[in-house]
């Protein structure tokens, strides 16, 4: 079988793991199918055009939706991520991810957040992420887009590896932010706002090593289903991004 892409038998050892246990009906090959949902996210495809020699484009698809409802590929990203120990620094930001219309139609008062929010961009999702020192991202959250990075990190807090230190930028300047960083052990490299009547020091020299957290978003967007948002549901989408962080940085 000559497919476009596949999945070296060496990264299937390292997902099968996380994979829902087969009962009944023996599936089909996974390697295979997942290949296809790779395939279909990165090169922003619909999933009926997904090519032939993945097989039917059903198969794929109920297979990538069933996995994201059960939090399969949010798992595989975090335990890969997991094993490459605590980082002795980490970074931490947010970038916005356009909403196509597709996306944004589904009706607003469901029990789960859509995470689809206006902006003066207009509709987006905001992804929030924190990475390592070699520009590895450890954290990922997907939030409404209007949500500031200071409340991004509020709900990242309680995750956050105890690093010896960890650069943001201006968004990220509040005191209950250095103070909590602090307490754990962790040394802000933060620029103070202009406004702030204290300017707290930072250095500059360290803080240049935070365009890493930016090529993690540049290369997650490399990602035509990432870039833009076609997936409805929070946890599809959330899926898709896991997907493209695991297999840039992890597999």
């Amino acid at each position: 079988m000559d497919v476009p892409f596949l999945l070296s038998e060496a990264q299937m050892r390292r997902i099968e793991p996380f994979f829902p246990l087969s009962h009944g009906v023996p599936r089909v090959d996974d390697r295979r199918i997942v290949s296809g949902i790779i395939y279909v996210i990165k090169h922003g495809l619909m999933w009926r055009d997904a090519p032939k020699d993945y097989g039917p484009h059903k198969t794929i698809y109920n297979r990538f939706i069933r996995w994201s409802r059960l939090g399969v590929f949010n798992r595989i990203f975090a335990e890969l991520a997991g094993k490459a120990g605590e980082p002795e620094r980490i970074m931490i930001d947010a970038t916005h991810l356009k909403a196509h219309r597709t996306a944004a139609s589904l009706f607003k008062r469901g029990a789960l957040s859509r995470c689809i929010g206006r902006t003066k961009g207009g509709l987006n999702s905001k992804l929030h992420a924190v990475c390592d020192g070699l520009g590895r991202p450890i954290m990922l959250l997907l939030t409404e887009g209007q949500m500031s990075d200071h409340k991004g990190a509020a709900l990242l807090f309680s995750g956050l590896p105890r690093a010896k230190e960890l650069l943001a930028d201006k968004g990220y300047d509040s005191d209950w932010f250095r103070a909590s960083l602090t307490a754990q052990g962790t040394t802000p490299c933060i620029p103070p706002r202009k406004n702030r009547k204290v300017q707290y020091h930072y250095d500059p020299q360290l803080y240049r090593q935070r365009h890493k957290i930016e090529n993690v978003f540049g290369r997650i967007k490399d990602w035509r289903r990432v870039a833009t948002r076609y997936d409805r549901c929070a946890h599809t989408f959330m899926s898709a991004i896991s997907i493209a962080a695991t297999c840039c940085y992890w597999l």
